[in-house]
């Protein structure tokens, strides 16, 4: 739930945003500003959150984070200028950010309590429930923005508060990083060199880099190869549903094979998915290619959140932290380099980042 909840906010927040866009009388630039300031919001929460779950367990980034993630959504419908939009979505964010922390530090205790993989199924959640609040915010158009706000906010809340007492009594939530339970049958030292962290922290930043692209790229990628509106918005549906998949079956697979030889040879099907297609260049390519890059990468975040707990919270939260700069300067790094050359040529920048997964995964992932 600390994971599928989560997706599907986003996804209605970000469903929803032209309403807020035209309730608030906003430009493209002025909503920049709001995204901005979630953005901000975040990656402070992330590093905090590090610091918090650190020194007082995952469990307490759980329940309040949730609670205020779901008002603040609320209260975010009712925002009509442009001040209040910004002040509340940096709270928003941050809100995000400790949940996020939280969730990731509890899923890496709970894999070492139950000694088996866990954490590409719990990431294949939190993909459904983008799928699931996409569908929700395509059902209830007829609503207004804020009324869907407030419902999603409430259920954010109830299913907290209904959480509360299994979190309270989950001990192993906050297992401390120097148990000397092993981590999936492997050996490992508690403790993470920096440079391990800081290279977990670019991979995890070059797979969000990829991600984003994804989101905001793949319809006007299809779009530019001359496809319908319709044709264009399957792209990124495709490439939700193979990263879902892949998820989903990503613990077996990394129990079975090791996640080294997993992300590596999934980030290898990434980068030759989309740049065969962005060769090819026609719009079932494409399609192909993109599904390719969700399917590939699909179990690389998870794989480096697993190997980050290594080190504890601090270093769960920098790698999140690090990862989110991806995410949040790929896309305009992409539409800048499009501006001058083309998209197709632009988007060889996500091949070199997943490429960059495949090469260098392998001396991330391994145990220290």
């Amino acid at each position: 739930m600390f994971f599928a909840v989560p997706g599907m906010v986003m996804a209605v927040w970000g469903a929803r945003m032209p309403a807020v866009q035209a309730a608030a009388h906003l430009g493209p630039g002025q909503l920049s500003l709001v995204l901005l300031g979630a953005a901000v919001g975040m990656v402070a929460g992330v590093q905090a959150g590090g610091r918090i779950a650190h020194r007082h367990g995952a469990s307490c980034l759980l329940i309040a984070p949730m609670v205020v993630f779901g008002i603040i959504l609320a209260l975010l419908g009712q925002c009509r200028t442009l001040p209040t939009l910004i002040l509340g979505a940096v709270f928003w964010g941050a809100a995000h950010g400790l949940l996020d922390v939280g969730a990731n530090a509890a899923a890496v205790n709970c894999e070492l309590s139950v000694q088996r993989r866990i954490m590409s199924s719990l990431h294949a959640a939190y993909s459904i429930g983008g799928l699931c609040g996409a569908l929700l915010a395509a059902v209830t158009a007829w609503l207004s923005h804020d009324t869907l706000f407030a419902v999603v906010g409430a259920i954010t809340v109830l299913v907290a508060l209904a959480a509360s007492p299994a979190i309270r009594g989950a001990a192993s939530l906050n297992r401390a990083p120097e148990s000397t339970v092993p981590a999936i049958g492997e050996s490992v030292t508690p403790m993470l060199s920096r440079s391990t962290v800081w290279l977990l922290g670019a991979l995890a930043a070059a797979c969000l880099w990829a991600e984003g692209a994804a989101a905001d790229w793949s319809a006007a990628h299809l779009h530019s190869l001359r496809t319908s509106e319709a044709t264009a918005a399957i792209a990124y549906a495709l490439y939700s549903a193979a990263m879902a998949a892949g998820r989903l079956v990503g613990d077996r697979l990394a129990t079975r094979y090791g996640a080294p030889a997993l992300v590596r040879v999934g980030a290898a099907l990434a980068a030759g998915g989309l740049g065969t297609a962005l060769a090819v260049g026609s719009s079932q390519a494409a399609l192909v290619g993109w599904m390719a890059l969700g399917a590939g990468l699909s179990t690389a975040m998870p794989s480096l959140i697993t190997a980050a707990g290594r080190g504890g919270p601090r270093a769960v939260g920098t790698v999140a932290a690090t990862g989110y700069v991806g995410l949040l300067t790929g896309p305009a790094a992409i539409g800048a380099l499009a501006s001058i050359t083309s998209l197709p040529a632009a988007l060889v920048l996500v091949v070199a980042m997943a490429a960059a997964v495949a090469i260098l995964s392998y001396r991330a992932l391994e145990p220290q």
